[in-house]
Order: structure tokens, then sequence, then C-alpha cells
């Protein structure tokens, strides 16, 4: 095939095919690895490329500012060369934003030959299904796959003529940084969620109704009791199964405080499982990192499974408030409690002990309600974000030969 599914409607023609080689000046950053130190010059790794970008923050490795020139002897990048991985991982693209870098081992440098291919299309180009499934198909190696620069400068590239190249870069440019604009929404909603939570469980930020005379202090087995779930093991779930359940995992990868919809079905007896009766609060019992326990969900739905690595509370006031209050006031409380090595322990007998300072319900309630409504904005922007980022998978799908 010459010419993609999708073209802009004033294109015509098929598109030329030549291997990367013959349309771009590269480098292959091989060698030894070049010496470390604390400052200098930034050192753009594997690490650090992402797909369609460099990012600063994985990363922070540095060269001696005076063997800049011997490390990058083969090519100074420039803004708007385009760089790939060729191992751990494969294939991430980026556009170098930066001149004051250096480039690691397993990063190809390549720049366009100007009267032939546009860098911008380049990259997008490097990012198409196809393309990507090329190198993939090439690569050699077990557990960490990657590809010789000699054979990625083999494959081919398709591409139109630089006018149609334009628009092709042009389009897809303004729907990363409508991207952008989502991403850098959804963060800044997550830093006011979390700053606000700080604020008024510390009593910083209060309603203009509050009453301290409404305020209760206890400990945790003071307004409730816990038990833990049962075991729900990974190999026990299945897409056709029909019992609803929450793993411990999931109160970290996929819920925050309040389980709205279920996500995973086991496929284990009914009798050899603990159910929710709707209501409880979820603390995840085990964890890699002390700090992370305080990801706790509130599970207002009934007749849920729930896995034996959880820390089930039972409470009458309520489970959301109390959820938001666990997270954002006794992360360091949690920490401080946990056993073991490089998996951590947490056990609810440790958990019965920990002091909390609460209003009344229906203050509860409308705290809950509150950071709720925070959390609906937070989703709807995500929503938007991962529908953006399907449409832009489409296009790479189509756009390109």
């Amino acid at each position: 095939m010459t010419v993609p599914k999708l073209r802009f409607k004033e294109f015509s023609g098929t598109w030329q095919a030549k291997k990367i080689k013959e349309i771009t000046s590269y480098v292959d950053y091989r060698g030894k690895t070049p010496e470390k130190s604390d400052t200098g010059i930034f050192l753009v790794t594997a690490k650090n490329i992402r797909l369609g970008y460099i990012d600063y923050e994985s990363s922070k490795e540095y060269i001696p500012a005076e063997t800049y020139e011997d490390v990058m002897r083969r090519g100074k990048p420039i803004i708007g060369d385009v760089l790939i991985t060729t191992e751990a991982p494969l294939g991430n693209v980026a556009s170098v934003d930066r001149e004051d870098i250096a480039l690691a081992q397993r990063v190809i440098k390549l720049r366009g030959i100007p009267d032939l291919l546009q860098n911008t299309y380049l990259k997008f180009c490097l990012l198409s299904e196809g393309f990507q499934k090329q190198i993939l198909e090439k690569a050699t190696g077990g557990t960490v796959k990657g590809i010789k620069g000699s054979v990625l400068h083999k494959i081919n590239l398709t591409f139109p003529s630089l006018s149609e190249q334009t628009k092709i870069a042009n389009f897809l440019t303004a729907i990363d940084e409508k991207i952008t604009q989502l991403t850098q929404k959804c963060d800044l909603l997550a830093q006011y969620k979390k700053g606000v939570m700080q604020q008024i469980f510390s009593q910083k930020l209060r309603f203009k109704d509050d009453d301290d005379s409404e305020l209760r202090t206890g400990k945790l087995k003071d307004f409730g009791y816990f038990y833990y779930g049962k075991s729900v093991p990974k190999s026990s779930i299945s897409n056709d199964a029909k019992t609803p359940c929450v793993r411990y995992g999931e109160l970290y990868s996929t819920y925050r405080e309040c389980i709205k919809n279920v996500k995973s079905y086991t496929n284990i007896s009914p009798d050899n499982l603990k159910f929710s009766k709707g209501g409880e609060v979820l603390i995840p019992r085990v964890g890699e990192d002390p700090m992370d326990f305080a990801n706790c969900s509130y599970l207002p739905i009934a007749n849920v499974a729930i896995g034996e690595m959880i820390s089930v509370y039972n409470t009458k006031e309520n489970g959301l408030f109390l959820a938001y209050y666990i997270n954002s006031m006794l992360k360091k409380q949690l920490a401080k409690f946990v056993e073991g090595g490089s998996v951590s322990n947490l056990y609810f007998s440790y958990l019965e002990d920990i002091e909390i300072i609460i209003p009344s319900l229906e203050k509860q309630t409308k705290i809950a309600n509150f950071l709720t409504a925070i959390d609906d904005k937070i989703t709807q922007a995500q929503t938007q974000l991962e529908a953006v980022k399907r449409y832009k998978k489409g296009l790479l799908q189509q756009l390109f030969v």
C-alpha cells in the first residue's frame, strides 16, 4: 500500500518509500558508558525517552561539562532532532527540545534530510503502529528485546510531499498540545485536591457553619471494628466470572477514595469468600513502600468479595469521609507501623489504636460530598484525556502507510 487509509482531501498521489539511512542523517551512540557526575550536562538515557517527549524527571543523570565534546563527538543534538531507543525500552521516540543535553547509549539520533523529510513528521511516523510493528519484528533478544542501529537504518519509511508532511505534523502536534493541556489539568486538580484535604482535616480550612463542639476524639476502634477479607488470587479473576471482587493491588492501581464500579470478577465459590455489606473502608494490608499504605477506599456496594490482604473497617460513621481522612492525615502513622522487608505488612491490630478527630456525621457527609465533587472533575478530565489519546492512536494507525 502506497497511500494511507486516512488522508487530507487536498492531497493525492502515491507516497515514496526509502530506507531510514537514505532520508536522514543519524547517529548511533554506541561505545562505553560515559563518566557520570552529580552536576554538569544532563544525560538523556533510554529511561528519559517516552512516547513523544523527553521526561527530565524520571531519571536524572549528568556528565561532567568538560567531557561533553568527547561524549558527543559523533554529533550534537539540536532542537527538533528525533530520538529513538534501541533497547530497554525499545522503540520509544521523542523530539529534542533543548540543546544543553548529552545522549547516552541505546539512543539513536535522527535528523531528516531537509529536502525530503520533515523532523516532526518523522517523529510521528516512528510512533505509528506500522513502524512500531516493524521494529518489534526485527528486534532480537530474550527477556529484553533490542534492535541494532545497522538494522534500524535499513527499515523503510513511507512519506509524502513536504507540504503533506507538514499538514500531518501540524495536525498531530495540535492533538499533542491538547493532551498536554488535559494532563496539566489532571495534575493541577490532583494537587488542588491534596491541598484542600490537608487544610480541611487540619482545621485550617473551615466551612462557615463549623462548630468545634461537634468534634470528637477517639481511636479507630472506638468508631468501628476491623476484619480481614479472604483469598481472591489473581488466577481466579476472569471476564466470564460472576462474583464481583476487590483485590488489595487495586486499591493502589484502580480505585481512589470511592469504589463506584467494581472492575474485577472471581470464579471462586461464594462459600470461600468474604462479602461486603456496603459502607466499609478498605485499607491495604501489604505493599512495597510504607508511605503508600494510605491508599484506602470506601466500598458502598454490598455483596462484593474482599481479598484477604485487605483490612476491612466497619463503621457507622461516614465511610467515604474516613477514606479521605485516612489517606490525607494518617500516611505517616500507617508507615510507622509497617513490618517486614521488601514486602511490608500492616496488620489491623496496629490500626485500632490510632487516634482520629472527626466532626458530626452531618459535617462528615458535607466534607465527603465536597471532595467527591473534586474527584468527579478529576475523573471528567481523565476521561477526556484518555479519549484524546485513543483518537491520536487511531490517527497514528490511519495517517501513515
